[in-house]
């Protein structure tokens, strides 16, 4: 098929290039269908361009020197053409295949998006077929995830503002939500977590927040389950004496923005009993731990690592007896979705040893789940050059709800 040269230049290739040379890489491999690699269309800058059609194969690979090039199908010749290089088109199977080989000739290693044993599953957004094709090719595939990292996952300046505006919102919003609980029980008025649920989703339509979710509202043992959420058919009422758990994660209505994300607990009482006092504390001093050890590093200017910070977290909870109740990872990464595409602070469900470099938003939320009840405390932190800031107040002691 003939060739075409791309037009505006859409991402930093020489920084890419620059990673590529540092990680001992000759190249990244970007590719898509139908959207199922997010993570390609981010980077190629598809992802906030509106009219784009892509309902055929796509790979854009950009070499540790030289010119990007590309190969797009011939009905959609243009899908790429805000990106620098040159283009081969094809349409038949055949075509694709032996544009693929073309595509790689010269290349040994090449990165995409893909992670052995699927060790990090936000990053295996390749299928096994196309990870097939591209090695019979003779390439070696290797997982594009420090990449991801550097290129898709950090904030600029911009963001970093709309995640501290979404962050004061939603503080609003759970203190809202307390106090409507306290003044239903204190008026006896009887009270579900769908009805609680139902004003915080009202209060963020006030906000001007959106999210991919209503907010979780849990009580009692509702709260043991991590990721219960209550619905108009699902839902138990809130009474005096128990747990009540608030998560609640959204961005600002603007392209984009990025999340923040907090779980708070109150109890529907004055004091809460030992029990789960104690548990309590250990996720605090857990969480305390983490962040000490995240803004310990960069303050020093080491390197820290997603895994690194799951065991801080982790090891403070095993040590107090609380190891058989701790049932996911310390805490994700934060992007235009709530589950980013970058480190997770994770030793437990995975082990991500990707770096927290300079402009990485995630979440610190050590929870600990039990038959009967579960506690939670979530709070959003920002790497920046010689800081680690939490974006929002941090609680340390149960929400007295009376």
């Amino acid at each position: 098929m003939p060739q075409a040269t791309a037009g505006a230049l859409d991402l930093d290739v020489s920084a890419i290039q620059a990673a590529l040379v540092e990680d001992g890489l000759d190249a990244w491999l970007l590719y898509d269908f139908h959207g199922l690699n997010p993570i390609a269309g981010e980077v190629a800058g598809l992802n906030r361009r509106t009219g784009h059609m892509a309902t055929r194969r796509w790979f854009y690979l950009i070499p540790a020197s030289g010119e990007p090039r590309g190969l797009v199908h011939a009905i959609e010749r243009h899908s790429l053409a805000h990106l620098p290089g040159s283009f081969t088109e094809y349409a038949a199977r055949e075509q694709l295949t032996s544009g693929l080989r073309e595509l790689v000739r010269g290349v040994r290693r090449v990165a995409m998006e893909y992670s052995p044993n699927c060790a990090i599953p936000y990053i295996s957004r390749v299928d096994a077929g196309t990870f097939e094709l591209v090695r019979q090719a003779g390439v070696e595939v290797v997982s594009s995830g420090d990449l991801v990292q550097r290129f898709a996952a950090v904030w600029q300046d911009a963001q970093v503002a709309t995640h501290r505006a979404a962050s004061e919102k939603l503080y609003r919003i759970k203190d809202s939500a307390f106090r409507a609980i306290a003044d239903r029980l204190q008026s006896g008025t009887p009270t579900t977590e769908y009805d609680i649920q139902e004003l915080m989703v009202g209060w963020f339509r006030d906000e001007r927040l959106v999210s991919d979710s209503p907010p979780i509202v849990a009580a009692a043992e509702n709260a043991g389950d991590a990721h219960y959420l209550p619905t108009s058919a699902v839902n138990r009422p809130i009474r005096a004496g128990e747990i009540v758990l608030l998560d609640l994660w959204g961005k600002l209505d603007q392209p984009g923005a990025v999340f923040a994300d907090i779980t708070w607990v109150g109890y529907t009482g004055t004091r809460p009993p030992e029990r789960f006092a104690s548990a309590f504390s250990a996720i605090c001093a857990a969480r305390d731990a983490a962040v000490a050890l995240v803004q310990r590093s960069v303050g020093a200017g080491h390197q820290v690592r997603g895994w690194q910070v799951d065991r801080a977290a982790s090891s403070v909870l095993r040590s107090s007896g609380y190891g058989d109740h701790i049932l996911h990872r310390t805490g994700h990464s934060l992007g235009e979705s709530v589950h980013g595409t970058g480190v997770n602070m994770d030793d437990y469900e995975t082990h991500d040893d990707r770096r927290l470099l300079p402009g990485s938003g995630f979440t610190i939320e050590p929870g600990l789940y039990f038959e009967d009840f579960g506690v939670r405390t979530e709070i959003n932190m920002i790497v920046l050059e010689h800081d680690a800031p939490v974006t929002g107040p941090v609680q340390t002691e149960i929400v007295a709800v009376v």
